[in-house]
């Protein structure tokens, strides 16, 4: 894993010195552009820019070609984040104060709406056209807008289901196909279309992505109920506070008793509940077997994800992007 995580952060290096002429700290209004720095400078994995860049190279592109569209598809990630925190009115992201928090409810729009434009200006004005053919380019710019249509449509699920008592497993997994893998499944096939990828190639890239990315949303869902806090950089149960109906709630609701299934639901979405609630319900969830069953269908998808590349042949990016699915499956936070 060395290998791997060395080039994850030579990818996020790469990608942040982009991003830092793209959204310029000495631009005006200052207020602005800090505000949409700001979870951005914080840090962040920069799974989904290595995706396209992986991709690009596995196909043998150059990755200098796929840079614009890598960075500008982690600003649109951190678009949806300044956004989903308004939502959810958390105050921290990343271990520091989220952008409303810092800068107030409208700031944190606006900010997210610069970084929304600076995607499409990002491809358009940054990737040479002298050496990607136009029509590729035109093609990533609308496989990222359709990405970001489906990832409305996740968010609004998500948000809908906390209204709901009961979410079935389908309706959960459609939720994050939106929400979460979207974004992992347009950067892993605008990097093959970059790449100079055949039709073929860039389906196999996208399933990829897309199972990647449904492990990933659900590992994330783990996390947020048995992670070290100080690691997730976030307030651990979280999740149940606000009322999310992640698998293990699916799941747990399912398998509980009449009197469990009542706990579950006093505790879930009450903003006034104790952490002591919290860590309760946490532990009926656990004991229910959500957790473990959770984990097994992540392990499933992250299996499903390495059988997409099995038609490439193999070479070290490939081996990296095999390494990258476990990495999503073994994180920490």
């Amino acid at each position: 894993m060395s290998r791997l995580s060395s080039q994850i952060a030579e990818s996020a290096n790469k990608v942040n010195k982009f991003i830092e002429t793209v959204v310029d700290l000495d631009s005006e209004p200052k207020v602005l552009y800090n505000a949409a720095r700001h979870i951005i400078d914080a840090g962040g994995k920069r799974l989904r820019p290595f995706l396209v860049l992986k991709t690009c190279k596995l196909v043998g592109g150059n990755e200098e070609d796929a840079l614009a569209t890598a960075a500008s598809l982690e600003m649109l990630h951190t678009f949806t984040l300044l956004h989903d925190d308004i939502m959810d009115q958390d105050e921290k992201r990343r271990g520091v104060p989220s952008v409303h928090t810092k800068w107030g409810v409208p700031i944190a729009i606006v900010a997210g709406d610069l970084l929304f434009a600076k995607v499409y200006e990002a491809i358009t004005k940054y990737t040479d056209s002298n050496r990607v053919k136009p029509k590729r380019i035109l093609q990533v710019m609308q496989e990222v807008s359709e990405a970001t249509i489906v990832l409305c449509e996740g968010q609004t699920r998500d948000m809908m289901f906390e209204c709901k008592e009961t979410v079935s497993e389908a309706e959960y997994f459609k939720m994050i196909e939106g929400k979460t893998a979207a974004l992992f499944e347009v950067s892993a096939r605008c990097g093959g279309l970059l790449g100079g990828a055949t039709k073929s190639q860039v389906k196999r890239l996208g399933e990829f992505g897309h199972y990647s990315g449904i492990a990933f949303q659900v590992i994330d869902d783990v996390l947020a109920l048995t992670a070290d806090e100080k690691v997730l950089k976030k307030p651990v149960g979280n999740d149940i506070r606000e009322g999310k109906r992640t698998l293990m709630v699916v799941y747990a609701l399912k398998k509980a008793s009449a009197r469990q299934k009542k706990q579950i639901l006093e505790t879930l979405g009450n903003k006034d509940a104790s952490a002591e609630q919290i860590k309760e319900t946490i532990s009926l969830i656990d004991s229910l077997g959500a957790i473990t069953y959770a984990k097994k269908l992540a392990d499933r998808y992250i299996k499903k994800a390495k059988k997409a590349l099995a038609r490439f042949p193999d070479c070290d990016d490939k081996e990296d992007l095999i390494n990258l699915a476990d990495l999503i499956f073994d994180r920490q936070h």
